[in-house]
């Protein structure tokens, strides 16, 4: 299994990575750094230093794109800290962003290994639309398409209507879906939306159960009734950073009413590419809001046909928390033995 990950790292996003560098069937063979929950450039240090983590400075990171393709970039500190990682304070990084852009990236692993290549998007899709302007073989070219992003049928975690990838860079969405409209079914993207997302709701005893496993001298509490910001002793520094950045993401959740949890949407979607989720899926044809200054990065889905127009997507429509927790808890705790 080979992926090229483009994501706006972001803590969900955070997980994602280290969840695919847990995985000793998945090749990753590039993280593109897309703006949104923080900028480019801070996306492009965090994705080094989590890489760095990992002992996996073999991944080369690229910038992309540093503002969507026609609205001004919006980012999200309440929802991920000023850096995008929480309480999580990584070393720098000992190397740099890859001289070469995203797009250019993509377009030439494309193209050296045809039908090889997963994408998976966790960001807004702005890199993912430019490198289809710069080749639009690219579904033909890519064995498969994963994206997290937009909400069927569901209420927005942005606006009443919009999830925030799509609200970031909804002109990107729609340019990105309008190009696999027509193409056959098993080349569709399959698409990661809030309605199911949201159900792999991290709690306080995943992390304690990710401790225990990764053998952690003590357990590890992070728990509701603790000072906010109040950091981690964990001995192994793998658990110590996921510990501080998903405390920032259960503070923000309780801040929005929420309860002491996170949705970890990325990881799921890092999940079903890398092939190690069950789910089920539903064809529809995908419509993104461009005009509607209250509705824009709306996501509309017709799973009837009733548009009379081709399908251009597969939203899962099932998944399997329990599962998926118990899935990401063993792989992640191989990692955090692995790393110390």
């Amino acid at each position: 299994m080979s992926v090229l990950l483009d994501c706006d790292t972001g803590i969900d996003d955070a997980l994602a990575l280290l969840y695919l560098c847990s995985q000793p069937h998945v090749e990753l063979v590039a993280v593109t750094s897309t703006p949104g929950n923080v900028d480019a450039d801070q996306v492009a240090a965090n994705n080094l230093a989590l890489l760095q983590l990992c002992g996996r400075g073999d991944v080369p990171v690229a910038i992309g794109a540093r503002a969507p393709l026609r609205i001004p970039l919006v980012t999200t500190p309440e929802t991920h800290g000023p850096q995008g990682i929480g309480y999580a304070e990584l070393p720098t990084a000992s190397r740099a962003p890859e001289a070469r852009g995203a797009v250019e990236l993509w377009v030439e692993e494309a193209r050296a290994r045809p039908g090889e290549l997963t994408a998976l998007i966790t960001a807004p899709l702005t890199n993912f639309a430019l490198a289809l302007r710069a080749e639009p073989r690219l579904p033909e070219l890519l064995a498969g398409v994963v994206i997290m992003g937009g909400a069927y049928y569901y209420q927005g975690n942005t606006t009443p209507t919009a999830e925030w990838n799509t609200h970031v860079d909804p002109h990107a969405a729609a340019e990105v879906f309008a190009a696999f409209a027509g193409q056959p079914e098993e080349r569709l993207p399959i698409v990661c939306a809030l309605e199911t997302t949201e159900r792999i709701e991290m709690h306080p005893e995943h992390v304690a159960a990710l401790a225990e496993a990764a053998g952690c001298a003590a357990p590890e509490l992070v728990l509701p009734d603790q000072p906010e910001g109040q950091r981690s002793t964990a001995s192994n520094r793998l658990v110590k950073h996921v510990s501080d950045m998903l405390r920032f993401y259960f503070e923000f959740h309780r801040h929005y009413d929420q309860g002491y949890v996170a949705h970890v949407h990325d990881y799921f979607a890092a999940s079903v590419a890398a092939g190690t989720a069950r789910y089920a899926v539903r064809t529809a044809t995908v419509h993104v809001e461009v005009d509607s200054p209250r509705l824009i990065g709306t996501t509309v889905a017709d799973y009837r046909e009733l548009w009379g127009e081709r399908p251009n997507a597969r939203i899962v429509s099932a998944n399997h928390p329990q599962e998926a927790f118990a899935e990401l808890i063993g792989s992640l705790a191989s990692l955090a033995r692995m790393v110390g």
